[in-house]
């Protein structure tokens, strides 16, 4: 494989961030430089910031862990595929917990001084003019997280070493921001702060050619599908009195539609059906039916993932 082509290079030291323009076909590494640290990281659009990576999709589509092979997409209604994690040689990243703050260090703590992921992501991101408000859920690298059978998400310590990184590749324009997570009193970071180094990488046809192929949908839409394509300019919410309802896919229509079972299939559905659903066959079909489908069909997206490449 042809080397990568060095773009830029910065370390990153505690309490800061960096806003990065990296372009579709270029990768950011973010490296470890001594280990055991937690980088929160934000992207948006170049060209759009209110496209934004989005953690909720991510999740859903990857799982609360996602590592070497994963996309970091947008919200609806994009829902596009951002980033891609081309390497991760530590394997372990969140995108369940959000992002530290001021108020955290305060009610839990008693700091109401105390550097925090979401402002050093607010200055970092106020080189592009954008401000606190601006700052979303944190894609959280090299994070340990697990969530318990009673349902409780918790943050174990990492074992992380230097030299340790993530590769993500620019699928699109983006702006990405990495920044030195502040959580010192926290097992995030196991209780300390260090540096973290970036370095911008122009990918080879070998990295290109690793992305698997993402399809490309009628549903996903950008502002020029929007019937208001323009940004609130001001911050107190006023109702348009021209405004009309125009919701799409009204009226949704309901239609019946005989299922004749035998008396062997019945028996079946009797077998499989569940509790909640009392005397109404109709219903207790309907679940077996996409049950079925989402084992059948969806596999490990069952959740409602988006399908990628030739699954």
């Amino acid at each position: 494989m042809n080397e990568r082509r060095i773009l830029s290079e910065w370390v990153m030291q505690p309490g800061t961030g960096k806003a990065i323009e990296l372009l579709a076909g270029q990768i950011l590494r973010i490296e470890q430089v001594e280990g055991l640290q937690c980088v929160d990281f934000n992207c948006f659009n170049l060209h759009d910031y209110k496209e934004f990576m989005h953690c909720g999709r991510t999740r859903t589509v990857h799982g609360f862990n996602p590592t070497k092979g994963a996309f970091l997409w947008s919200a609806p209604p994009r829902e596009r595929a951002l980033l891609y994690i081309l390497e991760d040689s530590y394997g372990r990243n969140d995108v369940l917990f959000p992002r530290c703050s001021a108020y955290v260090y305060e009610s839990a703590y008693g700091f109401d001084a105390h550097t925090n992921c979401h402002d050093i992501q607010a200055e970092a991101q106020r080189e592009y003019g954008l401000t606190p408000d601006d700052v979303h859920d944190s894609f959280n690298l090299f994070m340990c997280t697990e969530v318990t059978l009673e349902g409780r998400a918790t943050i174990t310590r990492q074992e992380t070493k230097a030299g340790d990184h993530v590769d993500l590749l620019a699928l699109v324009d983006v702006l990405a921001v990495p920044n030195v997570c502040g959580a010192d009193v926290m097992r995030t970071s196991n209780f300390s702060l260090k540096p973290i180094k970036l370095t911008v990488f122009e990918a080879t046809d070998a990295d290109l050619d690793a992305v698997p192929k993402v399809p490309v949908l009628k549903s996903q839409r950008t502002p020029r599908d929007f019937r208001n394509a323009e940004i609130k300019a001001d911050r107190a919410l006023r109702r348009d009195p021209s405004y009309m309802p125009e919701f799409v896919n009204v009226p949704i229509t309901i239609e019946e539609v005989a299922v004749p079972l035998s008396g062997e299939e019945a028996a079946m559905l009797d077998g499989l059906r569940l509790p909640v659903y009392g005397d109404d066959d109709g219903a207790a079909l309907r679940d077996v039916l996409f049950t079925w489908w989402e084992q059948r069909f969806l596999g490990a997206a069952e959740s409602g993932a988006p399908a990628i490449g030739d699954r």
